[in-house]
């Protein structure tokens, strides 16, 4: 049987109601520039009522729940175009800085310097007897070397602080992993028989899940998306299992977190390699498959896979730019040593060469090709004496001395120098190559000297070629013969030790011979020839200009490519975030609107209260 007290519960199921509408509003208003949060909304239902005569009679309000406007399909979109917009932003960033390293379109640069580098040959040639300028040429050397020694430096650098980054990268996902586990568990707990909705927890947990999109491109997976529309038309929310599997290792299972290692501590360059421990302790790389976010970033610029014995990375853009400077450098270093092999002197001594003599050295690493090259001795007055063409076939091999051939003959640099043939012509054995010089190849190094019984004499090396530098051996530039330049890469590239020693020991001369000029003008010419470039098994041709061209070039297409990709993206995701907005961001117009329909509603309740309250004390004036 219904009661006045029946009444008053009416009322007061609407203040409640009411109060909890204003709470819930002011809950959103004060959130409203909250990062993640997400507007909430009070979901009101008829309580039950009672049966009696003459019928069902109503009993009220009830507050069936509170849940937040969300719909996990744009979010998922909101988290994706997130996830590549932070790779184009990050990929954007990094490329822009690197093109500041590469600065010729201002006429400054390594570019710059190499020309003024080939003027000061031009100059020497024309005064190949000045001392003077022999010095302004061995600074002009200096300083392209520290010209390239800083691009590779400051590329170098940057490198180094992708792979510091990614150290820091991956401790915030595993940090963020962990309190996603933990924030699961909490809202697991919140939502345990389905009596509460964990709205709070939920956004922290969203929040957190932005992050790791935009670090790692990561997705969740697991549970059904359940759609609320007597609530909202955008009320889609994700229940059930929680996973968030990294290349198919879970990083987030549910409750348990699984993190993502990272080492470097068998890397002798000191670069980071990523991997999933599994429970047996194995370790599954995992750094060639992460693709998204600014880890992908990272690794795409960084390099993600890395040589198993020098621990340096085999791909990403830096690295690729990294190698072509090195290209670049070895190039030129060759090169010049080649044609500067041409300048007689007493003695010469290569590099030391980490090759088996008895092995072709074709095959040895050297930059070599199949041809010949001459070595050309000149006599006290400057005049040629003798001429010895030595062969390099795929047979070849550096010294044989100490084998003796099946056929009786030799293949080999040291014997075919030191074979006795009559290279004059003139039945004389006493003045022919194999008398004039002294060569052997002991601790890695060919030693090529001048015999005491000539001293006065000097000798050169000449490449032979029909089409330029490029068609030539290559034999002194690749062994470091008579060098010019110092060093094998852009790191070490730098002027020969005994002429930063005295500059006045460099010269212009092939043959010893006052005004000879011939080298300084093989060296201008240099810059118009072909050049072989390599980087490991390939090879390509090109000038030193036009090879540089092309590294700045690289750099200056991915630059350009990353400032299109990232507008394009970026006005994706503004797209996708406004809709995400429009969904689930709290409008302070639409709040404030309600808060005076819930005070209106409030009072209204207040008033059936009051008005009870004076039906009770009418009752209770009767009984007086």
């Amino acid at each position: 049987m219904a009661s006045i007290f029946n009444s008053l519960h009416i009322g007061y199921s609407g203040l409640n109601a009411a109060q909890i509408a204003i709470d819930t509003t002011g809950h959103n208003i004060a959130n409203a520039e909250t990062e993640g949060y997400t507007r909430q909304r009070v979901n009101t239902a008829n309580a039950q009522p009672l049966n009696i005569s003459p019928g069902l009679r109503g009993n009220g309000v009830e507050v069936d729940s509170i849940v937040r406007i969300f719909d996990s399909f744009v979010y998922e979109r909101y988290t994706s175009t997130a996830e590549n917009k932070e790779y184009s932003d990050f990929t954007r960033e990094t490329m822009e800085t690197l093109s500041t390293y590469f600065p010729e379109i201002e006429g400054v640069g390594v570019k710059a310097e190499m020309q003024e580098f080939f003027n000061m040959w031009q100059s020497f040639a024309d005064n190949p007897d000045n001392e003077a300028m022999k010095v302004a040429l061995a600074e002009q050397t200096k300083t392209l070397s520290q010209s390239i020694h800083q691009t590779y430096g400051q590329v170098n650098e940057l490198q180094a602080e992708m792979n510091q980054q990614l150290a820091v990268s991956v401790d915030e996902v595993n940090r963020l992993g962990e309190s996603i586990a933990d924030l699961n568990l909490a809202i697991e707990e919140a939502e345990l028989a389905q009596l509460d909705n964990a709205n709070d927890l939920r956004d922290q947990r969203d929040l957190l899940e932005l992050s790791m999109a935009k670090l790692l491109g990561s997705d969740v997976f697991g549970g059904r998306v359940a759609s609320d529309m007597s609530t909202d038309r955008d009320v889609a929310e994700r229940t059930g299992p929680y996973n968030i599997p990294v290349e198919g290792f879970n990083l987030v299972d549910g409750t348990t977190f699984h993190p993502i290692g990272i080492t470097n501590k068998d890397n002798p360059e000191g670069f980071h390699d990523l991997y999933y421990e599994r429970q047996d302790h194995v370790r599954i790389p995992i750094a060639t498959e992460i693709d998204g976010g600014k880890i992908g970033a990272i690794l795409d610029l960084r390099g993600s896979s890395l040589d198993s014995v020098t621990g340096i990375p085999q791909d990403g853009t830096l690295q690729e730019v990294l190698d072509q400077l090195d290209s670049f450098s070895a190039g030129m270093i060759e090169s010049t040593n080649n044609l500067y092999a041409r300048s007689s002197t007493d003695r010469m001594q290569s590099n030391t060469l980490e090759i088996d003599p008895h092995n072709p050295l074709i095959n040895s690493g050297l930059h070599l090709q199949t041809g010949t090259f001459d070595v050309v001795a000149y006599d006290i007055d400057g005049q040629e004496s003798s001429r010895r063409t030595i062969t390099i076939d795929a047979t070849t091999v550096m010294d044989d001395s100490d084998i003796n051939p099946p056929d009786g003959t030799l293949n080999s640099i040291i014997g075919q120098l030191n074979a006795a043939i009559d290279d004059n012509d003139d039945n004389n054995s006493g003045n022919d190559m194999d008398s004039i010089l002294d060569v052997d190849f002991s601790a890695g190094m060919l030693n090529m000297s001048v015999s005491g019984e000539f001293s006065g004499y000097t000798f050169s090396i000449e490449d032979s070629s029909e089409d330029g530098y490029s068609s030539g051996t290559n034999f002194a530039g690749a062994i470091g013969l008579s060098r010019f330049f110092e060093g094998d890469s852009a790191e070490s590239i730098d002027l020969d030790s005994r002429f930063r020693d005295d500059a006045t020991e460099i010269s212009a001369h092939a043959a010893p011979i006052d005004g000879d000029n011939q080298v300084a003008l093989d060296m201008v010419q240099l810059q118009f020839e072909q050049v072989i470039f390599s980087r490991g098994e390939r090879t390509t041709t090109d000038t030193l200009y036009g090879f540089y061209d092309s590294v700045a070039t690289y750099v200056g297409s991915k630059t350009n490519s990353a400032i299109v990709n990232n507008e394009t993206i970026t006005a994706q995701y503004n797209a996708v975030e406004s809709e995400y907005f429009s969904v689930s961001k709290v409008s302070i117009d639409e709040e404030l609107t309600n808060l005076i329909r819930y005070q209106t509603a409030y009072g209204a309740a207040a008033k059936i209260i009051t008005t009870i309250d004076e039906m009770m004390n009418t009752l209770l004036g009767i009984k007086q």
